[in-house]
């Protein structure tokens, strides 16, 4: 009988059932920065650029489970969007930026949080920028951030060099100035006078009989110096303005320059009556130089500060201020922006919000 040569013989076990093959390992192909490119998310998930991309942004049309696939594939390489490319492929950013004085300074930090809890729900996030009250730093730092593509711009006041304020009309982006008003065609703001708030607080220290009234300052920007125009407004309307009685520094504001300059001006001018401080820290740090001094507040000298910062109701005595509302300027600055980003053009441009006179023991 002839046996079939190909067949194996009856005692040969079969072989054993191979194991299936392992799925392929993919590679992501870097970019020389090492950083994760939208490419290799599509190529980790399977799908094209522009399905990811889709997926990513949550776009509608993309099917469940294929937008799932591309999220887990973004989780697994570590992918962080690239905000400026997107930007620069859609001509919009997710980005506002934010220019402010000095964040050692609890006015401007208010503001900003509420800046921030307004912009951040509606899906924006800020470029902070300090500019150290600093016209040639705050054109510096509209230059870097104008390259970034912003959504929009907020920045405090008006004052800037004539070079900034071509670079914010060249820009042509959404802006918001903050802490002051002006009505001019085109420009949108969120604030109150400075100098009617100057003007309010001295002619409160006349209505308490005082006569001798100084202006104490620190830093001298330029709402530092509005607040003085309000000072010698309501003395001249008095018949009683000495301009000896400003005594100003362009040092930052704080208490240990409050407690100097007000023993400089003591040992200049004995018979002054009333001092109005352009912030509470000057006046806090004056309070504390009075009391160890003997001069009785406020019946020897009359004090009054501005801004009501942290601590002001708790001095000896009470401190008197003018109460600014910074965290309602942030919010409806942020509040004005989010509308004219969306192309929505605001009833009312410039938002007076006003002040409030804090009147307590020291006046």
């Amino acid at each position: 009988m002839r046996h079939d040569e190909d067949a194996p013989p009856a005692h040969t076990p079969a072989p054993a059932e191979a194991a299936p093959p392992s799925p392929p390992v993919r590679r992501t192909a870097r970019r020389a920065t090492g950083r994760v490119t939208l490419d290799d998310v599509a190529r980790e998930a399977g799908v094209s650029a522009i399905t990811a991309s889709r997926a990513l942004r949550g776009t509608r049309g993309v099917d469940a489970a294929l937008a799932e696939r591309v999220h887990a594939a973004a989780a697994r390489l570590g992918y962080v969007p690239d905000p400026a490319a997107r930007a620069l492929a859609s001509a919009h950013s997710q980005h506002v930026a934010v220019l402010i004085p000095m964040l050692s300074n609890t006015l401007f930090v208010e503001l900003l949080e509420s800046v921030q809890r307004t912009l951040t729900p509606a899906g924006y996030q800020t470029l902070i920028g300090v500019t150290h009250y600093r016209p040639d730093e705050e054109e510096a730092l509209l230059r870097s951030y104008l390259a970034h593509r912003p959504a929009g711009l907020l920045v405090t006041g008006f004052d800037r060099t004539p070079a900034a304020q071509a670079l914010i009309d060249g820009s042509g982006l959404p802006c918001v100035h903050m802490m002051e008003t002006r009505q001019a065609p085109g420009v949108h703001s969120v604030g109150f006078s400075q100098q009617a708030a100057g003007r309010a607080i001295t002619e409160h220290l006349l209505a308490r009989g005082r006569r001798r009234i100084a202006y104490v300052a620190g830093q001298m920007d330029p709402r530092v110096m509005q607040r003085a125009e309000g000072w010698r407004a309501a003395l001249r309307a008095a018949g009683c303005h000495d301009p000896a009685l400003e005594l100003m520094d362009p040092t930052p504001t704080s208490m240990a320059l409050g407690g100097r300059l007000f023993r400089e001006l003591m040992a200049r001018h004995p018979d002054v009556d009333g001092i109005f401080f352009c912030n509470d820290d000057l006046a806090q740090g004056a309070l504390l130089a009075a009391l160890r001094m003997g001069i009785a507040v406020p019946q020897q000298v009359a004090m009054a500060g501005f801004n009501d910062l942290a601590g002001s109701d708790q001095m000896i005595p009470p401190l008197t201020s003018v109460r600014t509302p910074r965290a309602e300027v942030g919010a409806q600055a942020a509040t004005l922006l989010l509308g004219l980003m969306r192309g929505q053009q605001p009833a009312q441009p410039t938002v007076d919000v006003g002040f409030e006179l804090v009147v307590r023991q020291s006046s």
